[in-house]
């Protein structure tokens, strides 16, 4: 086996764990967002208030663009 066969395979493992890294931390986060939203929808909640720190106000948090 030569040299460039094995930086090959050592750069195709890699990337197959970069992207099954990605993938498991997508899995995570789509499930906590479900998660969030069964529990919202359990209480009949209309969304989760936050402060303000500028105006002392609370307001509908914004869903991040997950």
């Amino acid at each position: 086996m030569g040299l460039s066969k094995i930086i090959f395979v050592l750069v195709i493992g890699l990337v197959g764990w970069m992207f099954y890294k990605k993938f498991v931390a997508d899995a995570q986060r789509l499930a906590k967002g479900a998660a969030r939203k069964r529990k919202a929808a359990e209480n009949h909640a209309k969304g989760t208030l936050v402060l303000d720190p500028k105006t002392g106000e609370y307001r509908l948090k914004k869903e991040e663009a997950e």
